[in-house]
């Protein structure tokens, strides 16, 4: 039987006095004039949040707004899972599993929406029982133990057995980034109790041989610049995250305007393409809460891992049967004729506004598009 045990964020003040100082004792790098983004992030920028970070930004506000929702922890085969689990006041609604990516597991601005649709403008026959997990190597699940533990197919493989434990035996799964593999990933070995899976910007990547001549133009041409991705400077980050994770590791677990510098500037990389900065994007508080929420349990370093272990990137995946939809947001590189073969696509979305981060960029996009999807299949 799975146990639940209820948890509560509390930082020691000691821990956030010591990312004050060394945020103020941060040595900072020279930098070219007048090259903006081309070599990188800023270091301009990055001391403009850093300087936020430390003097104006309330830690114990938003530890207090997010403790507002229940949390809590368990263990499965070995390994501990933080998790919200926010039930709806309608009895009759769906249970919903939202799956994140890296780094960011925040749904914050599409729980009150999806759980109590009446208070916010929808109807009750919408409403969703939220099951939010930490996956291993992030946050409060704390760092993994062991090879494998953070890859993509076991995480899909603790999410079903958290689902059983929860005693859900039908639900949906939403997932987007590392999500957008976990969720179709539970649709294979966990299809019987899967209504539906929805996903956002999923990350399709093309089979070996696959030349493209079947795909609209706009597919062929999103294939010819993800076959160019890897020469790009937006692919570095990856590049290091799934060969060197442990080499990159004590820079950003040491130092925080490291880690602050490295999180952003794969934020603008994927952030919607009309925003000038990570934080027009995304709400800069929302931005620290995430980044502090690494920094606070040390799990910077041991959430890259993710990238190393994970076999389901490029590998050649079945069709789970599961009704698919998904929702694309500006600058993603979803490739729909790959999204058509390895899922059964029964809704699909475009919209003008949002990026990649849609839960934190566009939650009101995500919350209707999840709305009309479900909405069919309940």
């Amino acid at each position: 039987m799975t146990t639940f045990e209820p948890f509560r964020i509390d930082i020691p003040a000691a821990a956030i006095d010591d990312l004050n100082s060394r945020l103020a004792a941060t040595r900072w790098p020279d930098e070219l004039p007048g090259v903006g983004w081309s070599y990188g992030i800023p270091t301009g920028y990055v001391r403009e949040i850093a300087e936020y970070w430390r003097t104006e930004f309330d830690w114990r506000a938003r530890e207090a707004a997010w403790n507002r929702f229940p949390r809590f922890v368990t263990e499965i085969d070995g390994q501990r899972m933080h998790l919200l689990h926010v039930r709806s006041p309608e009895a009759n609604a769906l249970p919903l599993v939202l799956v994140h990516g890296w780094p960011f597991e925040d749904f914050t601005e599409v729980i009150g929406p999806l759980t109590d649709p009446v208070a916010h403008g929808g109807v009750a026959q919408d409403a969703f029982h939220l099951v939010i997990p930490t996956l291993p190597g992030f946050g409060f699940s704390g760092p993994t133990r062991e090879p494998g533990a953070a890859a993509t197919e076991r995480s899909a493989e603790l999410i079903a057995k958290l689902m059983a434990g929860l005693g859900y035996s039908r639900y949906g799964a939403q997932g987007g980034d590392a999500g957008s593999f976990i969720a179709p990933q539970l649709g294979r070995i966990d299809g019987d109790h899967l209504a539906g899976i929805h996903l956002n910007d999923p990350i399709t990547i093309p089979a070996r041989g696959d030349d493209g001549s079947a795909y609209s133009a706009s597919d062929q041409a999103k294939l010819a610049e993800m076959r160019d991705w890897s020469s790009k400077e937006t692919s570095g980050y990856a590049g290091i995250h799934s060969t060197r994770p442990q080499t990159l590791a004590p820079a950003i677990s040491d130092s925080p305007a490291g880690l602050l510098a490295w999180v952003l500037d794969v934020v603008n990389t994927f952030s919607d393409p009309a925003a000038p900065t990570p934080d027009a994007a995304i709400d800069r508080d929302m931005l620290l809460t995430n980044i502090a929420m690494l920094w606070f349990t040390n799990t910077a370093g041991s959430s890259l891992r993710l990238y190393k272990e994970s076999g389901l990137w490029g590998a050649e995946v079945t069709n789970s049967g599961v009704p698919t939809g998904v929702a694309v947001f500006p600058g993603n590189n979803t490739i729909r004729g790959i999204a058509e073969r390895q899922h059964t696509l029964v809704h699909w979305s475009e919209f003008d506004r949002g990026g990649h981060f849609a839960a934190m960029e566009a939650p009101d996009l995500l919350t209707t598009d999840l709305r009309d999807f479900f909405r069919k299949l309940r």
